[in-house]
């Protein structure tokens, strides 16, 4: 290889690891050796069992088949997110991904159906009957979007990502890896040598000795951060007083009916439940703040409120939302929990480490792995998006009527980030959003959950008016009714699931 960089160790296994170890070799294949060091004690938190669309494109990095990767996952397919009792109780709407009407030219659509419900010209239609994903969600349906329908179909618009039980994920990874040459050392790290001089990793020594040197190290040891942190003490930023929830109890359930083709949210006193139906079971937790409900509370609140008998006794999380100042830091790269967390609200656990993994390999050093340019850049851009994905979990805890708890009483009141507060303001205004650069969520989606959460504009887009008035609703109810007679066509998930991508059957 050209540069200095050709021993890349990954410390750290499960769901992390095996995404990085996976996307270096498949992409410097012939230039560097990969090495894991992970320990089967340590164990996994493996709680990313809900992904957002981003990862088929990661997945099609690899050269995956999807059909196989569902099955081997034990996966089912996601429109979108449902979220129950957030603006006030009783409410529930659903964050879809894709697309949501037609725009028309620089105007988005949602601008049209605001004029309509501001004028009382169009208001017994919900946004979320403009896009093929929330009614295909709500109505138990789904399928990829077809290569032979014309562009302007609905069907052409559809997006989706997975859910799959995250330590077969990582198991898939790691058979994909070791057959493309990724070599795997089961082990403690006792204690990291570092560099007289610079400071670097130089290595990492295993409980049984071994001592394994590399040019680059890949931090993938979870929330303790054994090099970004332990080694490194490159410090931590926490948002808690943000993002309040610092605990979360999981438990998976018997599967009673078939998996729904979206996430369940559900606001409950002091947090939300997660529900994420798989093939072969179903997911639950209960993110919680540990100021307002003690462990006990939480845990006899998830039990009560499962669908099927629990599988197992909830395990317990702990954590404290945030970031590392600096996820690399000298010859150290942080990927996942090493790098910082952020709650599981909008499924962006395993993306976040798939845009780390972008992101260093968009910045591969050429020669020297601390090229203070590339570093930079690269903690520039991890910043930035890990501060919008901040506010835009924070937007869902503070855009709430809610008073019945003393937590979403602090939730509701409580100060927010100055670039959150300037996008809520803009949007309550005019209905106006701006996606700042290739920032993770996009507009439908920031829209989606400010109006599902009861922040209604005062005004829209006044080019709407470009538009008689007389043809708003016709082109409204065109919209709404060519998407529910294309739902219509599409089978049901679990009609999907039978034909394309059957898990085999576990036997418990």
């Amino acid at each position: 290889m050209a540069n200095g960089i050709t021993n890349i160790v990954v410390v750290g296994g499960g769901t992390a690891g095996w995404m990085a170890a996976a996307a270096l070799i498949r992409v410097l294949n012939k230039q560097v050796t990969v090495r894991l060091v992970e320990s089967e004690e340590i164990g996994t938190v493996g709680v990313g069992e809900a992904t957002v669309p981003h990862i088929k494109l990661f997945n099609n990095l690899l050269g995956l088949n999807e059909a196989d990767f569902v099955s081997r996952t034990q996966g089912t397919f996601k429109l979108g997110i449902q979220f129950r009792d957030w603006g006030k109780l009783g409410d529930s709407y659903i964050h879809g991904f894709g697309v949501i009407g037609h725009d028309i030219g620089l105007t988005p659509f949602h601008h049209y159906w605001l004029k309509a419900r501001l004028a009382g010209l169009h208001s017994d239609a919900d946004l979320h009957d403009y896009s093929v994903n929330t009614v295909a969600a709500t109505r138990g349906k789904f399928m990829p979007a077809p290569t032979d329908v014309p562009a302007g179909s609905p069907l052409s618009t559809i997006g989706y990502a997975y859910h799959f039980d995250a330590s077969l994920y990582a198991r898939y990874l790691r058979e994909y890896s070791e057959a493309r040459g990724v070599r795997r050392t089961e082990g403690k790290v006792r204690n990291v040598d570092l560099h007289a001089e610079t400071g670097h990793v130089a290595a990492v020594v295993l409980e049984n000795g071994e001592r394994i040197e590399g040019d680059l190290f890949i931090d993938c040891s979870g929330f303790r951060g054994l090099l970004i942190e332990g080694a490194l003490q490159s410090g931590y930023e926490d948002w808690s007083r943000w993002l309040p929830c610092d605990r979360a109890l999981a438990v998976p359930c018997a599967r009673v009916e078939a998996p729904t083709p979206y996430t369940r949210s559900t606001a409950r006193e002091a947090g939300w439940q997660w529900r994420i139906p798989l093939q072969h079971r179903t997911g639950n937790g209960y993110v919680y703040s540990s100021q307002f409900i003690s462990e006990d509370e939480a845990a006899a609140k998830l039990m009560a409120n499962l669908d099927g008998k629990a599988l197992g006794d909830p395990r317990p999380l702990r954590f404290v939302t945030g970031m590392r100042k600096k996820t690399w830091n000298k010859n150290v790269v942080a990927l996942g929990l090493a790098s910082g967390f952020m709650e599981p609200l909008e499924s962006t656990s395993i993306h976040m480490i798939q845009a780390g993994i972008s992101k260093l390999l968009e910045l591969f050093p050429s020669d020297d792995v601390m090229d203070p340019v590339l570093v930079d850049r690269f903690n520039d851009r991890t910043r930035f998006e890990s501060e919008r994905i901040r506010d835009f979990l924070i937007l869902h805890y503070n855009a709430t009527s809610r008073d019945d708890t003393p937590f979403w009483n602090y939730c509701r009141t409580m100060s927010i980030p100055d670039s959150l507060k300037s996008n809520v303001d803009l949007f309550r205004h005019s209905g106006r959003f701006f996606r700042n650069a290739d920032e993770m969520f996009a507009s439908v989606s920031w829209v989606q959950v400010m109006i599902g959460q009861g922040i209604m504009p005062t005004s829209y887009n006044p080019l709407v008016d470009q538009m008689p008035d007389a043809d708003l609703p016709k082109f409204l109810d065109s919209i709404r009714d060519v998407i529910s007679k294309n739902v219509d066509l599409m089978p049901t998930h679990q009609q999907f699931i039978e034909r394309e991508c059957r898990a085999p059957t576990v036997v418990t």
